[in-house]
């Protein structure tokens, strides 16, 4: 007999009650996604079609959680994972299922998106694939436990449905083999140090210089011909193997006849507006954070760039700051996860570029800012995603918007 945790909503499932149940879709939070009548169960780790026993071990007011403890009817999209820790550590969330399926579902997750808190019906690109799907990503930021024994503390990532237990990782399959190399003798660094009984995390940074783990240590990441420079804790793309063709897809979007100028808000280092430089006369970048401004200066006095300019300023404020002189012009839009605040849109159709080009890594926050561009006179050209994350269920979402 299983002892329910407290606070246990009774209705309508008692705790570890088990049910049949046939799994129907898959959400964007890779959860599948079954139905008991009216109510919705949703099961992680498994697919659509599946014939599945689940146990339930939450209710909440529209829907109940759940664990999947037995396949009945398998998939045949269904493979092995690849990681040992798959289903237990929080990180992936697609390694049981073919890549060809991953890209399914993911282009399907934007279109419902785009759906369901856009409003827009809309035809999404099929997915750019990864050009590799295991040992792509770049950064690695493994969690280290408060421990008074430090020989026994783990060093890995969250556990899956925890939001403070760890799974302890000494290897991680979608890192690049360089961080690999490296962890092993990086884990046993932290269980010597008895002295340093309090938690943090680790970082692994593979870049031109090497494997770096000092957060602040100036690096180098090539994108085709250019270099840029951050500091190795800072935000940069990390899968670099397909980097390149994001970059040359966005600013191919950007290039549109007339158009002269490339106005790149939230631009960090000056990544999109850099590799735009030599198909705009002028360049013009907007950054809030000082670190990424300057940044952004130095990466262009680097690649020798004389025509893109930087300004240090919030990007709700940017069109306060550029004459009419540089219309007609692109622009790119490249938010946090959060996506645009509404006074930075409402100045982006009052200033009224041409095209927009906005990058994002979460396509309902994209979508949502979609609905109010559309609103105020744009309309969508094109919906491309690019698989930046396999075998977890995030997606980098492009969207072109034209006046």
């Amino acid at each position: 007999m299983y002892q329910k945790p407290k606070g246990f909503a009774e209705h309508p499932y008692p705790y570890h009650f088990e049910i049949e149940l046939y799994i129907e879709s898959i959400t964007n939070l890779g959860l599948g996604i079954a139905r008991d009548g009216d109510w919705v169960i949703q099961i992680p780790f498994v697919l659509p079609g599946e014939k599945v026993i689940a146990r339930i071990f939450r209710n909440h007011k529209n829907y109940s959680d759940a664990d999947c403890i037995e396949i009945l009817k398998a998939s045949p999209e269904r493979i092995d994972s690849k990681c040992s820790l798959f289903g237990t550590c929080g990180g992936c969330q697609y390694q049981n299922a073919r890549y060809e399926t991953q890209l399914r579902w993911k282009r399907k997750q934007v279109e419902e998106s785009y759906l369901r808190i856009g409003k827009i019906s809309t035809f999404v690109n099929p997915v750019i694939p990864s050009p590799k799907i295991f040992g792509y990503r770049s950064k690695l930021t493994p969690h280290y436990e408060k421990s008074k024994n430090a020989e026994s503390r783990k060093i890995g990532f969250l556990r899956h449905g925890s939001r403070k237990a760890l799974v302890d990782v000494s290897h991680c399959p979608i890192a690049t083999d360089p961080i690999n190399n490296v962890l092993p003798s990086k884990r046993d660094e932290i269980r010597s140090l008895q002295a340093k009984k309090r938690g943090g995390t680790l970082l692994l940074r593979d870049v031109e210089e090497g494997v770096i783990t000092d957060p602040n240590k100036i690096v180098s990441e090539r994108v085709g011909n250019l270099i840029f420079q951050f500091k190795a804790g800072e935000f940069f793309q990390n899968n670099p193997f397909i980097l390149p063709k994001l970059v040359d897809y966005v600013i191919g979007e950007a290039k549109i006849k007339g158009c002269e100028t490339l106005v790149d808000a939230y631009c960090g280092g000056g990544l999109f507006g850099l590799a735009g430089a030599s198909s705009f006369n002028r360049v013009i970048g907007i950054e809030i954070s000082r670190e990424g401004f300057e940044g952004a200066r130095t990466n262009a006095l680097l690649n020798k760039i004389s025509n893109a300019e930087f300004f240090l300023g919030d990007a709700v404020s940017i069109f306060r700051e550029l004459s009419d002189e540089v219309k007609p012009c692109s622009l790119i839009i490249d938010p946090p996860r959060k996506g645009c605040d509404d006074e930075f849109l409402h100045q982006t159709l009052s200033f009224g570029p041409k095209r927009i080009i906005y990058v994002s890594c979460d396509p309902c926050t994209q979508a949502r800012d979609a609905k109010l561009l559309i609103a105020g006179g744009y309309r969508v050209c094109k919906v491309q995603p690019f698989d930046l994350f396999p075998q977890t269920r995030h997606i980098e979402s492009v969207l072109t918007l034209e006046r």
